[in-house]
């Protein structure tokens, strides 16, 4: 642990918010200008819902999925392909001393709201949640 680290909580730090945070801004950015050099990555429109960064920082972990959700196995592998690249412009425009490791995954949060949507319409629990 840091020697000056008040994070003891579960969850993540303010630190580690912020860095996510900042890195996702700066991703989603690069991704929609189009600043990699790879033009099947250039092609893709792609959402960043959220980048999750490990107490230490060094690995950032972004969720992502193409808009509209087609090509989602491709997207994952286009930027792990391309994490060098995107690293480098990442530590630049963001004015990181240190920038993470990056990982992708899927985005699963929208699935996850749909079915959460789809049990909340179910009869017996609208019944429970009225009474």
């Amino acid at each position: 642990m840091a020697k000056n680290s008040f994070h003891d909580g579960p969850g993540p730090s303010q630190r580690q918010l912020r860095v996510g945070e900042l890195i996702r801004r700066t991703l989603a950015e690069v991704l929609a200008r189009g600043d990699i050099h790879d033009p099947d990555l250039n092609r893709m429109s792609i959402t960043v819902g959220e980048v999750r960064t490990s107490p230490d920082l060094k690995i950032a972990t972004a969720y992502v999925l193409p808009l509209g959700g087609k090509g989602q196995e491709d997207v994952v592998k286009l930027l792990a392909r391309n994490k060098g690249e995107l690293r480098r412009i990442i530590g630049k425009k963001a004015g990181l001393k240190f920038t993470p490791d990056l990982r992708f995954q899927l985005d699963q949060t929208f699935d996850q709201m749909d079915e959460t949507r789809r049990m909340l319409s179910q009869d017996a629990v609208r019944r429970d949640l009225e009474s």
